[in-house]
């Protein structure tokens, strides 16, 4: 299985990253919220490591249907 290349944020760190998304996306966003915003971008970039990280065997197969 290959795995996912490894990446450094870029710099200029998450505040650049918010202003230009936020720019792309047409979203305006107070200056007060970038500090909350970048606040949560990293707990989410933790989780999105977690599940990256997590091994499966080749034999693994996307459920076409979840089901809870």
């Amino acid at each position: 299985m290959a795995e996912m290349p490894k990446t450094e944020p870029a710099s200029g760190g998450l505040d650049a990253y918010i202003d230009a998304a936020s720019a792309l996306l047409g979203i305006p966003l107070d200056p007060a919220w970038v500090a909350a915003v970048g606040a949560n971008l990293t707990v989410l970039q933790g989780a999105a490591g977690l599940v990256a990280g997590f091994p499966l065997p080749d034999e693994a197969e996307p459920a076409p249907v979840f089901a809870a």
